[in-house]
């Protein structure tokens, strides 16, 4: 089941037939046309664009004051007319007009906020402690050669004694992660799960990806090359945010369809499908 974008004449933000009655629909009333026609809230926006939902409210009701200046307004507008389906030229030329020519160069920063990258965890150094332990071994070894109260056969059997062994633990090794199913393992897959891979051989697209009972098996931004595979025990829900770019395999069976580049699509596949879909 698949529920494309309306024909492009229901489209917002086209130019109107009849300009000298209707003023044309501001940027915020078009994207907010465009996302409620896609069938996507803002929560489902923002967490495919990584816009916080306060910016993408207040972009659809024309405050770009949360953006942070005009780069980042121009790179949300961008963002967001791509995920509602949206040609972005129309929107940008429009701000233009409205707030000013092209901005002062500023120093790069990423328009998206991504989330925060935890530190990596160091782990002990164990070069420095082992040099430790063996400076304290010699030092113990000479105090009691040359300054115990023992004769001088006595600190010569402690100093010719073994050298007391020192026990370095070694650091864990991280297991690697398991390899995403190969197309054979698709094929083989058990008839009684559903197994969607999608592809994106055609450029970057972002994706929603829920089993059955709503819980996100993933959600981001597939690279272009790059692939990811989706498996429940009764179905799996899509929301494809560029789906003329995506390459779709259920059950092992390629999906033959007709998918337009910016076009938002929303897919549901079970066990029988491609069959059933």
């Amino acid at each position: 089941m698949s529920l494309g974008n309306p024909p492009e004449e229901e489209r917002p933000f086209e130019d109107d037939t009849d300009k000298d009655r209707h003023d044309p629909p501001s940027i915020g009333d078009a994207l907010q046309r465009a996302r409620t026609a896609a069938g996507l809230s803002v929560e489902d926006v923002s967490n495919a664009t990584r816009v916080r939902v306060g910016i993408v409210r207040a972009i659809e009701e024309d405050d770009f004051g949360p953006c942070g200046g005009d780069v980042y307004a121009r790179g949300h507008l961008r963002t967001l007319a791509r995920a509602v389906g949206l040609d972005p030229e129309p929107l940008i030329a429009a701000y233009g007009r409205k707030h000013g020519g092209r901005p002062a160069p500023t120093p790069a920063a990423p328009v998206f906020e991504a989330e925060r990258i935890r530190p990596e965890r160091r782990g002990p150094n164990w070069t420095a402690a082992m040099v430790a332990a063996i400076v304290a071994v010699i030092g113990f070894v000479g105090f009691t050669a040359f300054g115990g109260d023992g004769d001088g056969a006595d600190r010569a059997q402690v100093a010719e004694g073994p050298e007391p062994s020192v026990s370095v633990t070694k650091k864990p090794t991280r297991e690697p992660a398991a390899p995403e199913p190969t197309e054979s393992a698709i094929a083989a897959a058990p008839r009684d799960k559903v197994v969607v891979k999608v592809s994106a051989p055609d450029g970057r697209s972002w994706i929603s990806a829920k089993d059955h009972n709503g819980r996100v098996l993933w959600d981001g931004v597939l690279e272009q090359g790059a692939s990811r595979t989706f498996q429940d025990d009764t179905r799996v829900d899509l929301v494809l945010g560029n789906a003329g770019a995506l390459e779709l395999h259920v059950n092992g069976e390629k999906i033959e369809d007709d998918f337009r580049n910016g076009q938002v699509e929303r897919l549901s596949y079970t066990k029988g499908d491609p069959a059933a879909g």
